[in-house]
């Protein structure tokens, strides 16, 4: 039994009345994946937050929808709690139905769907919504594209920047407060990125105004590289680059890739991501990219292997996990000075450039290609 003085004996208070959230998680959350789910707090919280690194979240799975761009990424945000994202663009879509105004609401998921559809109702879930809702969230795109200040080609992190600000103005028209991400985005300086711009309905909006003549192109190029540029900045600092994702999906490679991209692409010397914090469903067992583990993104360089102990994977709904999350940190940690990593960009940009062209890493891949490309040579046979 000496062998396991070393860890706390589990010996939980009852839980009282009124008893807070934050007291709760470090109280009752001691096993399984509630554990995993006060790991998860105690690392955000006390790691990720006390660094003063930067922080980067990528968003999948319908959370806007479900209200918790409001209720909870909104609130981190102004904290100083997330400094960039990494969202898919239905996360976003649906987000601008609250910076409208609009009304969704919370029903059942086991309605008649050919009876919603009949009274234009649609639903995700529990979440129902009119069909207009849709159409007037189209429009608003539309009419906000053709603006001068659109017809351009760029970085789906300057779009949102963007887009944030015509969100930001109708919220003040209608009297809202802090209701939508990317009007949050707006006031704060947090970039936020789509890593498959032409997969939700902004998108479908873009192409469609592309018909029009509209000169709105998405540059992913620049986002790859602006993205792992965020990374560069900090870890070049001598700060923390943390992580925390939310389902998987394509952005959770995403925003993983930025140190593959700095190391492997452009032969830059670095160990990966310091904290890594994972909220999902997904099994490792199936391959795909939203189970894998942390040490498996440490055989790619996502992952400083020095900082495997400190990743954690809680197996759970992020609508559970992340109020909790959310109401811990606020609780626990304090407010932090915004980044507004938007604001220097460019600059970020040009840094990790220079360090680039400096690596050596083009004269690197034609060395390689070269070796490759020349004939082996035959051996005689024994």
């Amino acid at each position: 039994m000496a062998s396991l003085n070393r860890f706390p004996r589990l010996q939980p208070e009852p839980i009282r009345k009124n008893c807070r959230a934050s007291d709760l998680i470090d109280g009752a959350f001691k096993a399984y994946n509630g554990g995993r789910l006060a790991e998860a707090c105690r690392l955000f919280t006390h790691k990720m937050l006390a660094a003063n690194g930067t922080v980067g979240m990528s968003l999948t799975g319908a959370l806007t929808p479900a209200g918790l761009g409001k209720s909870a990424i909104v609130p981190l945000m102004k904290a100083g709690f997330v400094d960039w994202i990494v969202s898919t663009g239905a996360n976003l879509y649906h987000d601008l139905h609250y910076g409208l105004g609009m009304a969704l609401h919370a029903g059942s998921p086991f309605l008649d769907d050919i009876v919603l559809r009949n009274e234009g109702v649609i639903r995700i879930y529990d979440v129902l919504f009119e069909y207009d809702v849709l159409l007037d969230t189209d429009a608003f795109v539309r009419q906000v594209i053709q603006e001068p200040e659109f017809q351009k080609t760029m970085g789906t992190d300057e779009f949102h920047f963007r887009l944030g600000r015509f969100v930001f103005e109708r919220e003040k028209k209608l009297g809202l407060v802090e209701t939508s991400v990317l009007s949050a985005a707006h006031q704060f300086g947090v970039p936020i990125f789509t890593s498959s711009p032409g997969d939700s309905s902004i998108g479908m909006n873009v192409a469609a105004m592309a018909l029009r003549d509209s000169r709105l192109q998405f540059d992913v190029n620049r986002d790859v590289n602006q993205s792992a540029a965020i990374v560069f900045n900090a870890k070049s600092q001598g700060l923390k680059s943390s992580v925390f994702i939310l389902g998987g999906g394509s952005p959770k490679n995403f925003i993983l890739q930025t140190e593959p991209q700095i190391q492997e692409v452009m032969g830059i010397a670095e160990r990966g991501h310091d904290y890594f914090l994972q909220c999902t469903d997904a099994r490792p067992d199936t391959g795909g990219l939203s189970g894998a583990t942390p040490g498996e993104a440490v055989s790619w360089g996502k992952i400083d292997p020095e900082n495997l102990p400190d990743c954690v994977v809680c197996y759970a709904d992020s609508t559970i996990s992340l109020p909790l999350i959310t109401a811990y940190a606020l609780s626990k940690a304090p407010r932090r000075k915004r980044k507004r990593l938007y604001d220097s960009r460019e600059e970020i940009l040009d840094r990790l450039r220079r360090q680039y062209l400096k690596s050596g890493a083009i004269e690197k891949i034609a060395h390689r290609t070269s070796v490759a490309a020349r004939p082996k040579k035959r051996t005689a046979p024994a």
